[in-house]
């Protein structure tokens, strides 16, 4: 059911109204930041079709059709993962859950694989086994190249009557236009920081005052919140306060040299996205005390970062701000992370 799922109430809302009027399209696509919760909305949406309970709109949960909907067993695979011969082909088909109406298409690292859409277009037009309709997902379907977009569009352009194909992306613009066009685009709010914060409670896994912090590390993503390690990012945020110290008071600009250079060290290549990400919060946090706000992502250590805004200037951290979103922009041409990241202290404490 909807409601045990968090945030974006107006998602649901459509959704059930689509049930009741039984006009769900054929062609879904749930858009919104990482780890908001849009495959957990569009599996839901699938078990709608599967469930057994035929007095109601949205899926029960408890017959054994809903359970075994979201039932799938796919390799997990992550960036140390080898990747042979025998795991590549199990990601060029369609992983279908314990139930035979419920198929996903997952990518291997970076690419979901045009074979896996052609499995796709093939199972769509098989009759449903034992539901009213096949569901069909594809999951980080920004990750289609051009020939997997093509392969799919043909099967979007005429869908069969009793299959849907939702697919899920935290990047729709990545998508070809002719694929958005030929979709109803559900775009996902991200989550208000006091429901992540009471989800993490709920958990029993989180202190109040950790709950608090990570709730609004979030950035309004229950995902990125529970796959949050405290103590790791207590200990970068320890190291960018010394960064941030360092630019502020000008002094001991060789702190900054090391620093840029162990950061961007190929054995913390891991850690390097999740610094430049606390640098960026942290700056904002200074930036927001400073013109007298106090609603701050880093509210534990509050006191400290008040101190730095009171050395501080409105424009200069501003300007801190573009110029880390503009070493960014350089990484996706490459750009070597060691010289830009000191290049970029440089110019900050300049």
């Amino acid at each position: 059911m909807f409601d045990k799922l968090i945030g974006n109430e107006p998602i649901k809302t459509i959704l059930r109204r689509m049930l009741r009027a039984n006009r769900v399209p054929h062609s879904l696509l749930f858009a919104g930041i990482e780890g908001i919760g849009k495959m957990r909305f569009a599996l839901e949406l699938a078990k709608s079709f599967v469930c057994t309970n035929l007095n109601l709109d949205e899926a029960c949960d408890e017959c054994p059709a809903c359970r075994r909907a979201e039932k799938f067993d796919i390799p997990v695979v992550t960036a140390s993962t080898k990747i042979e011969e025998k795991l590549r082909e199990k990601f060029k088909t369609v992983f279908f859950s314990e139930h035979s109406d419920v198929g996903m298409v997952v990518p291997l690292k970076k690419n979901v694989f045009v074979d896996a859409i052609r499995d796709l277009e093939k199972a769509s037009n098989f009759q449903p086994y034992e539901a009213r309709a096949r569901i069909l997902l594809i999951d980080d379907a920004d990750k289609m190249n051009d020939a997997a977009s093509n392969a799919l569009l043909k099967t979007l352009e005429e869908p069969p009557t009793d299959s849907y194909i939702f697919l899920v992306t935290s990047r729709p613009d990545s998508l070809l236009p002719t694929i958005l066009s030929r979709c109803q685009i559900l775009r996902f709010a991200p989550i208000a920081c006091a429901k992540i914060e009471h989800h993490l409670l709920a958990t029993k896994e989180f202190s109040p005052d950790d709950a608090k912090v990570v709730a609004r590390l979030s950035a309004g993503s229950v995902g990125a919140a529970l796959q949050t390690d405290l103590t790791r990012f207590r200990e970068l945020r320890a190291t960018t306060l010394k960064i941030l110290e360092s630019l502020l008071s000008g002094k001991d600009r060789a702190i900054l040299l090391q620093t840029a250079e162990a950061i961007s060290d190929a054995k913390n290549k891991e850690n390097y996205e999740d610094f430049l990400n606390i640098l960026q919060t942290l700056i904002h946090d200074v930036w927001t005390l400073r013109i007298g706000a106090d609603e701050i992502v880093n509210a534990d250590i509050q006191a400290r970062l008040q101190n730095f805004a009171e050395k501080s200037d409105v424009k200069r951290l501003a300007a801190w701000l573009s110029e880390i979103e503009t070493m960014r922009e350089g990484f996706v041409v490459n750009l070597n992370k060691k010289i830009a990241t000191e290049a970029l202290f440089m110019q900050m404490a300049g």
